[in-house]
């Protein structure tokens, strides 16, 4: 393993941190638990100057753990040169960490041996031990303070099926004190028909005739290998070179990225640091067992937490390598993650460019360049839903940033059997006889540090306008001119898409092509969707981030996270809406893009029992940053 000061903590490092933390808080004194643990990483011009060799040690290894003890919040440092911690405080604000999956499977025993909901079983003529029980963050609705961390719980039937998601038991609401872990709360409301077991099957070994036609084999051989080198987290392929991380809230990090520019002999800057920072996913079932529903999934769940090791020859093709991955259990000590990462190059038929020349009939010039390109996958799957992860390098210096969304419905039991029965906004679609899937949105905000061939960058906004035609100089009535405008303040750098014709840049203004344009990459979203709720609505509020599509802040490299630190029973009072409203300079400063790509989705018969995935994503692309096409003379494979 070849070091590097972005690399994800070890196990061994793991192990020592739970080591000095434990000496310093006894667990025979004290009620310990740690709720996140992650690389705290040096300053960037330590890492970039650390990159350049000017300096002949190494940058000192530290963590961040946020811990509770005795039912409280703890932020603590710890110095693994030192063996010691170096900072330590009690945080009193609004919000908690990270819920462990630990303390949920804990929370989610309760039900089994609580009387009431015993009972309330028994009521409807359920077997108990066909129940399973899942924990629900409770976000904010205006309440003064709460001073317990809990989560209400919502319970689902298996009988006949391994889909609990597609069977739950409605009515039931149940709160746990996390801390105490202990049900402090039961409502028996109202008792709704349990759906059926009947086509919610998805494995394969269970399904039954009559299939969908076979397809003959397809298969990816690389007779001389892949082109692509790892050593330790660091890759490199074709003219790229990037570091892959693994934290236990973001997954997936992509840092140092840049790209090889033959024509001037040297690695030019791209991207210091990319990863989603919060995943918004508001459900608009407005009753009593639903209406809480606004998950922060990042900052609540663990988007790394909620990884799973991938299936090779399913989830990613026979020419990928796989890595694994770690994180601190509640306990502390390390848990690997097999297979959570693939790496893998993708030839599926796409052109990368080409242009046919008929000008002489007598000779016909054809030129086409197969495009091959790099990705790295990860899936994480938070409850129901499973989130694939892609960032593809292409030989052109463009990223694309994808995700895929599958896995099951949120479904509401309901007494309708028929759309005709219904009178009624049922706040979804019928999919399936007593089975409501429930309309909700995705919103997928990503902290983008783009260093485009340096750290000094501007941000500008170029809207596309249309003009009059008014003199009589050309038959034409209009055509169509781009009007530049370099944000000055964060203020000016929220931007809604869709509204009208614009194109987003990020440009060094302090270097220029030959023929005099600014170096930049350009931002280019694959579709736009903004959030529907009202702004005073207290999810939108806690969620204020995904109110603009994008937004440019000064770089600050505490502010990681768009939901805010402590995103559990969060107020919205530390997010990017609020760290924006400083309205910080950001021309030709170190400055942070952060995008958010956003799903409505209505469901429909064709989800159930499980979806077909469907994609949204983005591109960063280059914009006057090579003198002419990158990829004119790659060679193609043989």
């Amino acid at each position: 393993h070849q070091y590097h000061p972005l690399d994800s903590l070890t196990p061994s490092e793991f192990t020592q941190i739970q080591s000095i933390v434990t000496k310093a808080y006894p667990k025979s004194t004290y009620n310990l638990t740690f709720q996140y643990v992650g690389l705290k990483e040096p300053t960037k011009q330590t890492v970039l100057s650390w990159l350049r060799n000017e300096t002949t040690t190494n940058p000192p290894r530290q963590a961040f753990v946020v811990a509770r003890i005795d039912h409280q919040t703890h932020e603590i440092i710890v110095d693994l040169s030192l063996q010691g911690i170096t900072s330590k405080k009690t945080y009193n604000g609004y919000g908690y960490p990270l819920l462990t999956g630990e303390e949920q499977e804990d929370a989610n025993k309760l039900a089994s041996t609580y009387p009431l909901f015993v009972a309330s079983i028994s009521k409807r003529g359920l077997k108990l031990e066909e129940v399973v029980c899942g924990s629900f963050t409770v976000g904010w609705f205006g309440e003064e303070r709460k001073n317990k961390r809990i989560v209400k719980m919502m319970c689902y039937y298996l009988d006949g099926t391994l889909n609990a998601d597609m069977r739950p038991i409605e009515g039931i609401t149940m709160t746990v004190d996390l801390d105490e872990m202990k049900i402090i709360q039961f409502r028996d409301r109202i008792i709704v028909p349990v759906p059926k077991s009947d086509g919610t099957e998805y494995r394969e070994s269970k399904l039954k005739p009559p299939f969908r036609p076979s397809l003959k084999r397809t298969t990816v051989v690389q007779p001389d290998g892949p082109s692509f080198n790892i050593v330790g987290s660091q890759i490199r392929w074709a003219d790229w070179e990037f570091h892959l991380s693994f934290d236990a809230r973001a997954g997936m990090i992509i840092s140092v990225a840049s790209i090889y520019d033959p024509e001037k002999q040297q690695s030019r800057q791209v991207l210091y640091k990319g990863h989603v920072s919060e995943l918004f996913v508001p459900y608009m079932d407005l009753t009593e067992e639903w209406y809480y529903r606004s998950f922060f999934d990042v900052g609540e769940y663990g988007y790394g937490l909620s990884s799973l090791p991938l299936e090779p020859l399913r989830d990613c093709p026979p020419n990928a390598v796989f890595m694994d991955a770690y994180f601190a259990k509640n306990d502390g000590m390390p848990l690997k993650m097999p297979n959570v990462f693939c790496i893998f190059e993708r030839y599926a038929g796409d052109v990368m460019w080409r242009h046919t020349e008929a000008t002489d009939p007598e000779k016909l010039i054809r030129e086409v360049r197969p495009e091959v390109s790099l990705v790295v996958r990860t899936v994480s799957t938070v409850g129901n839903y499973d989130y694939i992860n892609d960032w593809e390098f292409k030989q052109s210096g463009s990223i694309k940033v994808t995700v895929g969304l599958t896995g099951m419905l949120e479904v509401r039991g309901t007494n309708y059997t028929h759309k005709d029965q219904i009178e009624e906004d049922v706040y979804g679609t019928l999919i399936a006889e007593n089975t409501i899937g429930v309309r909700h949105d995705h919103f997928l905000t990503y902290r983008l540090d783009l260093d485009v061939d340096g750290d000094a960058n501007s941000f500008v906004k170029s809207k596309l306008r249309t003009v009059r035609v008014n003199d009589h100089g050309s038959p034409r009535k209009s055509y169509w001119t781009v009007d530049r405008e370099t944000a000055r303040t964060e203020s000016a750098a929220r931007i809604k898409l869709g509204s009208e014709p614009v194109d987003l840049l990020f440009v060094n203004p302090n270097k220029k092509t030959k023929m005099g344009n600014l170096i930049g990459y350009r931002l280019v979203p694959y579709g736009v969707v903004g959030p529907l709720l009202s702004d005073d609505d207290y999810p939108q509020i806690r969620a204020a981030f995904t109110n603009y599509n994008a937004w440019v802040t000064a770089y600050n490299i505490s502010e990681k996270w768009a939901g805010g630190l402590y995103a559990d029973q969060s107020r919205g009072d530390d997010t990017l809406s609020v760290w924006s409203k400083r309205n910080r300079s950001i021309e030709n400063k170190d400055i942070v893009l952060w995008y958010t790509l956003g799903f409505h989705h209505v469901p429909c018969q064709e989800d159930f029992p499980v979806m077909p995935t469907f994609n949204g994503g983005f591109e960063l692309r280059p914009s006057n940053f090579f003198e002419s096409n990158p990829v004119l003379k790659v060679v193609p494979p043989s």
